[in-house]
C-alpha cells in the first residue's frame, strides 16, 4: 500500500510537470520541428553496451535533450517517458553532452525554465526511489533490465510486530481448521516424512495446531508476499536433514502459488529451484558437521594419535568449512544455518571404535578433545567464516535445535513416539530438562553451544526449540517406513510450516 501510495503521489506530480513541458514544448513547436528526444546515459562497464550511432541522429532530429546520468538519469527518462507527448527513446554516453548541447542552442532563452524543470524533476524522483522499489521501474518493458538486491529489508526474525517474543506461547487446537498451504502431493516431500500418504493416524490433526504467542500475533506464511518481498534473492539452507526438512516445507508452499519453476543447484548445493518470475532462488546444502571430516586410519609413519593409541575413526578438521558449502556464502544472500543431531550420535561416531578425532590447522588437537569441546571450536571457526565471506547486508540466521521425541529408549534401542496429543509444559521439562539427562537431553546441551558461539556475532538465531518441543504428535514415528520409528524429523504439512512462519 506504501509503494502505491507514492506512486499515486508521483502520477500526479508528473501530470503537472507534464502540464508545464507540454507548454515549453508548444512554444518550440511554434518554432520548427515537434520532435523531443531523451538520453538517459548510465555508467556501462562497457562502451560497447551503447549504441554510438545514436548520437548523430538524436542531434539531427532533436529539438530539446535531457541529459541525466545514473540511476537517476535512467529514473527521469522513464518518468517524461510516461507523459502523453511523443517521443523517441535513446541511451547515449554522458561524452555526448557537448554534441547533445549544439542543439538546443535555439532554446536559449527557454534555458533557464527548463533547468529548473530537470531539477524538480530529479529531485522528485530520487526521493521516490529512496522509498519505492527500483525494480518497480525495471519491469516496465522500455526499461533495463537490472535489479540490485534491496540490503535494507528487516530481520526476517521479526514476526509482525518487533517486540514480538515469539518463542512464548502455545499451541491451539482448531478442529475447522482448512491447511490449504500444500498438500501430500508435493514431489519433493521425502516419502518417510508424508504423513498422509503414509496413512499416520493423526495426519489429518497435525496441522489444526497452530502456534500463538502469548502477547502478540504470528501471520501465517503468505507466499506471495514472500516471492515479492525476496525478489532477485538466493536463499541457502545449510544443515543435515532436519534443514532439508525445512527447506522442503517453504518449496512447496511457494511452489503452491506459482508453477514457474527450475531446478537449479548453486554449487555444492544437494537440491535447488528457482522461481524464474521472481528470480529466486532457493536451495539445500547438506552438511553434518559444517566443518570437512572424513575417515581416519593410523599409517605406519607413526603420529601422536597413533602414539595415544588410536588406529581408526573420523578426521573433522575445525577451522575447514565442508565442500557442500564453502562456495555458499558468496552466492546466497540469505543463510539459515543448523548442527547439532550429528556431534551426539554414537551409532556413526563411537567413542571407542570410530571417534571424532579434530584437527586445527592440519595438526591433530593434543591432547584429544570431546565432541562438545570440538563443536565450540567448530561453530567459531564457521562463524569467523561466514562473517569473513558473506557481503555487507547479507542476512545470516542459525537455527537452534530441533528436538527429538524418543520415550523408553533412543532410536536404536527401541524408542518410539506414538503420541498423539502435544505435550503439557510439564511433560516437556521431563521430557528435556538437563537435570533428568535423558534421551532428548542434546535439544538444550546444543542450544547451549550455540548461544555461547553467536555472542558478539553478526549472525541471528532463529529460535524453534521451544514451540517444536510440545509437539511429539508431530514425527512419521511407525509411518516413516523404517525398522525403528522416526522421532527425530518431522511430517510435512507439519511442524515446520510454522518454523517457516517466523521468516
Amino acid at each position: 500500500m506504501a509503494e502505491q501510495y507514492i506512486v499515486g503521489i508521483a502520477g500526479v506530480m508528473a501530470s503537472l510537470l507534464g502540464f508545464v513541458l507540454f507548454y515549453c514544448i508548444s512554444l518550440v513547436r511554434s518554432r520548427g520541428p515537434s520532435k523531443i528526444n531523451r538520453t538517459a546515459s548510465m555508467e556501462f562497464p562497457s562502451e560497447n553496451c551503447v549504441n554510438k550511432t545514436g548520437n548523430a541522429e538524436a542531434v539531427g532530429t532533436t529539438d530539446i535533450i535531457i541529459v541525466g546520468a545514473g540511476v537517476a538519469g535512467a529514473a527521469l527518462a522513464y518518468s517524461l517517458g510516461k507523459i502523453s507527448i511523443a517521443f523517441s527513446l535513446g541511451l547515449y554516453p554522458l561524452s555526448s553532452f557537448k554534441t547533445a548541447m549544439a542543439a538546443t542552442k535555439k532554446l536559449s532563452s527557454l534555458f533557464p525554465l527548463f533547468s529548473l524543470l530537470c531539477f524538480v524533476c530529479i529531485f522528485l524522483l530520487l526521493s521516490i526511489s529512496r522509498r519505492a522499489s527500483i525494480s518497480s521501474f525495471a519491469t516496465h518493458p522500455n526499461f533495463f533490465q537490472f535489479r540490485p538486491i534491496d540490503t535494507t529489508r528487516s530481520d526476517p526474525t521479526a514476526a509482525g510486530d518487533s517486540s514480538c517474543d515469539y518463542t512464548d506461547g502455545s499451541w491451539v487446537y482448531n478442529p475447522d481448521a482448512r491447511f490449504d498451504r500444500y498438500d501430500s502431493s508435493c514431489k519433493e516431500i521425502f516419502k518417510g516424512w508424508n504423513c498422509i500418504l503414509n496413512n499416520k493416524s493423526n495426519s489429518g490433526d497435525i496441522v489444526k495446531w497452530r502456534w500463538k504467542p502469548r502477547n502478540c500475533h504470528l501471520p501465517p506464511f503468505d507466499p506471495l508476499k514472500f516471492l515479492h518481498t525476496y525478489r532477485d534473492t538466493n536463499i541457502g539452507f545449510i544443515g543435515d536433514s532436519l534443514n532439508r526438512n525445512m527447506f522442503v516445507s517453504l518449496f512447496c508452499t511457494l511452489k503452491r502459488v506459482t508453477n514457474d519453476v527450475k531446478k537449479w543447484r548453486p554449487a555444492g548445493a544437494d537440491r535447488g529451484f528457482t522461481f524464474v518470475h521472481y528470480n529466486l532462488t532457493i536451495a539445500y546444502h547438506r552438511t553434518n558437521l559444517l566443518a570437512r571430516y572424513g575417515r581416519w586410519s593410523a599409517n605406519a609413519n607413526g603420529g601422536e594419535l597413533e602414539a595415544l593409541g588410536y588406529t581408526e575413526g573420523y578426521r573433522v578438521d575445525v577451522d575447514i568449512p565442508e565442500s557442500t558449502w564453502e562456495k555458499a556464502p558468496s552466492f546466497h544472500d540469505i543463510l539459515i544455518f543448523n548442527t547439532g543431531h550429528w556431534w551426539w550420535a554414537p551409532s556413526k561416531f563411537d567413542p571407542v571404535k570410530s571417534p571424532m578425532l579434530f584437527f586445527e590447522k592440519g595438526l591433530p588437537v593434543i591432547p584429544p578433545i570431546p565432541p562438545d569441546v570440538g563443536l565450540d571450536k567448530v561453530l567459531k571457526h564457521m562463524i569467523r567464516f561466514v562473517e569473513k565471506t558473506m557481503r555487507r547486508g547479507a542476512i545470516k540466521l542459525f537455527r537452534t535445535q530441533s528436538p527429538r521425541h524418543f520415550e523408553g529408549g533412543d532410536w536404536d534401542q527401541g524408542g518410539s513416539c506414538r503420541r498423539l496429543l502435544p505435550l503439557l509444559p510439564e511433560e516437556v521439562e521431563e521430557l528435556f530438562s538437563l537435570k533428568n539427562n535423558g534421551t532428548n537431553v542434546e535439544t538444550r546441551l546444543v542450544n547451549q553451544h550455540l548461544y555461547e558461539a553467536l555472542e558478539g556475532s553478526n549472525i541471528h538465531s532463529l529460535n524453534i526449540t521451544r514451540m517444536s518441543e510440545f509437539r511429539a504428535d508431530a514425527h512419521p514415528s511407525s509411518a516413516g517406513g523404517k525398522k525403528h520409528d522416526d522421532c527425530m524429523h518431522w511430517c510435512l504439512p507439519g511442524v515446520t510450516d510454522t518454523w517457516n512462519d517466523c521468516l
